[in-house]
């Protein structure tokens, strides 16, 4: 049989970079060069980690060896080995319900939450020819490189690889550079506001107190939904009748929101048509 047959779903590749590419389109909205640099470094970011997670196990490949002599229970190209800290460290059952699946999607979820919240102030701001201040801007200067950050050290947890934890520091890197240059144009554009501005506001982590209500909201809409679905939504849900993430985010565009449908449809389809191979 061959080893590598939970692997090579390449439409999943797409698939589901597609989905999470759009998401943080709708929510971004690159317009300078500026912008779409640090959008096609995030979008690259996820193509590799979704190639590795549906396509190709390269970091499992290289590493088969070492990991097949230290743990000789467990299959590596199954394709929930693909979650290398819940296996290395040693937690049974469904890797899906361990502490690092469950840690990651509160980074990933509250990172694109954090994102529409920041672009939707910022956007206003804009419009407005004004300094953002409020929501997230009141916590952070620079709340959309913190939710891209969040994201991917999110799925970092989820699915270690060796090319996204190459890349990850890179891309913190630039984000970083990024957001100097665009200090230095809101010096130029807003003065002494901006400047007490700085001096009050931290660039990227909030301090502790609003540190604990971002956690706090962020694991209330993260454990609510996932309640609500435990306890009360049946069992089989219609496909076509599933819930779209982000729908109550404004300013998405009809095109935007149907692209996100017929992207998460086939997923769906995808899914069901694999599983009825097996």
């Amino acid at each position: 049989m061959n080893e590598f047959s939970d692997y090579g779903l390449w439409s999943l590749v797409a698939i589901n970079s597609l989905i999470f590419i759009v998401f943080a389109f709708s929510f971004t909205r690159p317009k300078s060069p500026r912008d779409w640099r640090s959008f096609g470094a995030f979008s690259a970011f996820l193509v590799a980690l979704f190639t590795e997670m549906y396509g190709f196990p390269l970091t499992i490949y290289l590493f088969s060896g070492w990991l097949s002599s230290r743990f000789p229970e467990v299959d590596w190209f199954a394709h929930d080995s693909g979650h290398l800290l819940e296996m290395l460290f040693g937690w049974g059952g469904d890797p899906h319900a361990g502490p690092f699946h469950l840690l990651s999607a509160v980074f990933v979820f509250g990172g694109f939450i954090l994102l529409a919240w920041a672009w939707r102030v910022l956007y206003r701001a804009q419009r407005t020819k004004t300094l953002a201040r409020s929501g997230p801007y009141a916590m952070v200067r620079h709340p959309q490189y913190t939710a891209f950050i969040s994201i991917m050290f999110g799925f970092l947890l989820q699915w270690p690889t060796l090319l996204t934890l190459l890349m990850f520091p890179i891309l913190v890197y630039m984000y970083l550079r990024l957001a100097q240059r665009e200090e230095r144009e809101a010096f130029a554009d807003f003065g002494d506001e901006y400047r007490s501005y700085l001096h009050r506001t931290p660039a990227f982590f909030p301090g502790i107190r609003h540190t604990l209500r971002l956690s706090a909201a962020v694991l209330l809409a993260f454990l609510v939904p996932a309640a609500i679905v435990c306890f009360f939504v049946p069992d089989e849900i219609p496909a076509a009748h599933m819930p779209l993430p982000g729908e109550g985010a404004k300013r998405v565009e009809d095109d935007v929101s149907a692209l996100r449908q017929d992207l998460i449809q086939a997923h769906l389809d995808e899914l069901h048509r694999i599983g009825s191979q097996r």
